[in-house]
């Protein structure tokens, strides 16, 4: 929203501060997840610090940051301060580069959205981050699950002719979860990602391509998938991604 440094962490620290406000009168019903500046590094950790003293359960990351992929050495502060508080870094439908969205200005929102969530994935797990910061989980949302056997498949694919070992399962041994919606072909995803890593999105509060309030209800009524595959979808994945 800024180029500013100073303006981006008092943002931040008062989008936190309100929503910290918010879950306190949940009674702990609610949970939240922080925005961090990442203009500058130092005051992105010492948000996590404040984010993680006051109940956050994750990190709110784009899946491009200005002219740097997620990879990229700039942000490994925060990757280790993230690891040592137990929250996940959160990549949702977003981009962090002015010239991005300028370049797909009056497109329909996939390209400036949702493109650079898939590109953050691919970075991170391409380029080892995970292996650098092996208790640190990472959760992709708000893009369905869909994408989640081409990448693999891609992937894995790419080691190969890199001579890299190839992980027995990209997504659960690399600590990825990612958000399916009630319209995923759910037993063609979890042949790839596994039983353990796919978690439900509602998108609330949104009109958009993600919104589905009845999320929870319609996926239990699908049928596609065992009810004991689906509890872990709708409850106990999602609290090993947020630590709950």
């Amino acid at each position: 929203m800024t180029s500013k440094a100073e303006i981006e962490a008092a943002i931040c620290r008062s989008y936190n501060q309100w929503l910290i406000d918010i879950c306190r009168k949940g009674e702990e019903r609610l949970r939240w997840i922080a925005v961090v500046p990442l203009i500058d590094i130092t005051s992105a950790v010492t948000e996590v610090r404040f984010a993680k003293a006051n109940g956050a359960c994750g990190i709110f990351m784009r899946g491009l940051v200005d002219d740097k992929r997620l990879s990229h050495s700039f942000f490994f502060p925060l990757y280790e301060e993230a690891e040592k508080s137990n929250l996940p870094i959160c990549v949702h439908a977003s981009t962090g580069s002015f010239d991005w969205v300028q370049l797909f200005e009056g497109e329909n929102g996939f390209m400036r959205f949702k493109v650079p969530v898939l590109s953050g994935f691919h970075s991170i797990v391409h380029d080892g981050i995970p292996a650098k910061f092996p208790q640190l989980r990472f959760g992709f949302i708000e893009v369905r699950a869909q994408w989640v056997p081409y990448m693999a498949v891609e992937i894995a694919k790419r080691f190969e002719r890199e001579n890299k070992v190839i992980a027995r399962n990209i997504i659960r041994d690399n600590h990825v979860y990612v958000a399916c919606q009630t319209d995923d072909d759910l037993p063609y995803v979890l042949k790839y990602a596994g039983e353990d890593n796919i978690v439900i999105g509602s998108d609330y509060g949104h009109n958009d391509t993600s919104s589905e309030i009845e999320a929870l209800r319609l996926l239990k009524k699908k049928g596609e998938v065992e009810p004991r595959i689906i509890d872990k979808i709708l409850y106990d994945n999602a609290k090993a991604l947020y630590g709950i």
